[in-house]
């Protein structure tokens, strides 16, 4: 466990000394989970080393980076790479399992709708991949999605300032009923679609 958080501050040392592209740099890579780095940006920002906007923008490039990343594995590597590797993203075959029957029943929008998903907000890019989604609607609808949590995190490390740690515990008040609300927006989406197509064989 000390071995895990000394870790943790030794890459938030370096996203400190990088700056904006750090912040881009550690979402990318996501060793440490996205809330962490994007509360330690809020904290920078507390401290004038940045300012808000340039730590959420970052922040959602950032995001967009890591689901590029997670797009090209499903367009060049397909499932048998996922079968074989996926242990080592945390991606589990009922995970992937899920994702492609998401992508091949309701069609590209779930890229968004599933994005506030936990454990499908990351699945989700591998099946797009895979079906070969068009990379710039793939990419718009990644960021809107990722917007949002960038500017909460950020927010809530920037008012916590020097005790910006408490981060997850802050957030939980907010991030719950998010959760709830994109559950029920991903269950509204998908009940359109499935309205939509009885509507088109009647």
């Amino acid at each position: 466990m000390q071995l895990l958080h000394d870790l943790a501050d030794y890459l938030l040392g370096i996203v400190e000394q990088l700056g904006y592209f750090g912040i881009i740099l550690g979402l990318a890579m996501e060793v440490i989970p996205s809330e962490i780095v994007l509360g330690y940006a809020g904290y920078m920002v507390s401290g004038g080393s940045m300012t808000f906007w340039g730590a959420v923008v970052c922040g959602t490039i950032g995001a967009v980076v890591q689901q590029w990343i997670l797009y090209g594995i499903g367009l060049y590597g397909g499932r048998p790479f996922l079968d074989r590797y996926g242990k080592y993203l945390k991606l589990k075959p009922k995970h992937m399992d899920m994702a492609e029957s998401w992508f091949q029943r309701y069609g590209s929008g779930i890229v968004f709708t599933a994005r506030f998903v936990p454990v499908m907000r990351q699945a989700i890019s591998i099946p797009a991949g895979i079906a070969r989604m068009p990379l710039g609607r793939f990419t718009m609808l990644t960021a809107i999605a990722s917007l949002p949590w960038s500017i909460l995190f950020v927010s809530i490390g920037q008012s916590l300032g020097s005790n910006w740690g408490q981060i997850k515990e802050t957030a939980a008040p907010y991030t719950i009923p998010a959760v709830i609300v994109a559950l029920a927006v991903l269950i509204g989406y998908v009940l359109f679609k499935q309205l939509r197509s009885r509507g088109k064989t009647v």
